[in-house]
């Protein structure tokens, strides 16, 4: 009986370990994953539009691309600039800026332009429902602000 007592314990024992060897594995490895995906903002766009006017605003850490009317314009795009969008983009839940509330409706009757935000983390695109220009959602309104200055400028060049 004394013989079986300690090759059963030894079992028991290295049954106990294993299992909180991956207990504590599976425990740090999500943290780690939902850190690395905030930093990963690859581009941003903003586009604005209504019957006859169209504006396309994108965002990458090289360069911001402006598109009025078809008409292009392609400028370098400062550390510090990208720097600021990002950190606003990553305050965002970005698998719900799809469903998020426009405050206000114009855009229906062409009373505003039509005003959506595209974000791209780790290869995944993330649309914003659409929202009047000028009076984004309220958990996209720093995002909005932050870019709309930034696109007021490059407007003027054309």
């Amino acid at each position: 009986m004394k013989s079986l007592i300690l090759p059963i314990s030894f079992v028991f024992l290295l049954i106990n370990i294993n299992c909180n060897h991956q207990s504590k594995n599976e425990s740090t490895s999500p943290k780690t994953e939902s850190s690395s995906q905030q930093s990963k903002i690859e581009k941003i766009q903003l586009t604005e539009q209504t019957r006859g006017s169209n504006t396309i605003i994108t965002y990458t850490p090289a360069s911001k691309v402006s598109s009025y009317n078809g008409e292009e314009s392609n400028s370098p795009m400062s550390a510090s600039e990208w720097g600021k969008i990002t950190k606003q983009a990553e305050a965002i839940d970005l698998s719900k800026i799809s469903t998020l509330q426009s405050p206000t409706t114009d855009r229906y009757t062409d009373r505003a332009l039509i005003a959506t935000i595209i974000i791209t983390s780790n290869g995944t695109t993330y649309t914003s429902a659409s929202f009047d220009s000028g009076k984004p959602p309220k958990e996209l309104e720093e995002l909005y602000n932050t870019i709309q200055p930034l696109k007021k400028v490059q407007k003027r060049k054309f």
